[in-house]
């Protein structure tokens, strides 16, 4: 009995002196330290005049500024003409909307689809709601069914029918015609 007590009193000795495991800890926090919202599979309806412009939809949406300014993460955006048609959608990872200035930028991995097949590559781009226009001033790809041009900067509509090139640096295919400055 004494030997069973002395293995059962070491035994207690031994798991005393263990340190003890720390609670666990989360590696970030839910909400962002100054978001005032956080919404999961948010649309917003761009309307310019009454007229549907743009629907955006994100998967997340962090909103700052009194609700004016919306950080979006895993965009899908989709262009409307005047007639209420779909003509281009756009994707992109993440990217921003500013309610006040009706402007969206979208960053990393952005892309645009015309209905006609033209496709735009760029890893940042910004919408004007009131102009109806895309642009940027980053490196872009367009291919469209008769070549493809690399180049930095446009300016265009959603659909790319109207499109200027700021600086064109490689054409393959049909020619295009770059308007001097």
């Amino acid at each position: 009995m004494s030997r069973l007590l002395i293995l059962l009193a070491s035994g207690a000795l031994v798991c005393a002196c263990q340190e003890p495991k720390a609670p666990p800890v989360a590696k970030a926090g839910v909400l962002p330290d100054s978001a005032q919202q956080m919404l999961f599979g948010v649309d917003f309806f761009l309307t310019d005049g009454g007229v549907r412009r743009a629907k955006l939809h994100a998967d997340t949406a962090l909103l700052y500024n009194e609700n004016t300014r919306a950080e979006l993460k895993h965009i899908k955006s989709d262009f409307y003409t005047l007639t209420g048609e779909r003509n281009a959608t756009l994707t992109a990872l993440e990217g921003t909307y500013q309610v006040r200035v009706q402007g969206m930028e979208a960053r990393r991995d952005v892309v645009v689809v015309s209905t006609d097949g033209r496709k735009l590559e760029t890893p940042q781009l910004k919408f004007d709601q009131a102009r109806n226009e895309i642009s940027s001033d980053s490196a872009f790809t367009l291919t469209k069914p008769d070549g493809v041009v690399k180049g930095i900067g446009f300016v265009s509509d959603p659909a790319m029918n109207h499109i200027t090139i700021l600086r064109a640096a490689k054409i393959f295919g049909q020619s295009v015609k770059i308007p001097k400055r």
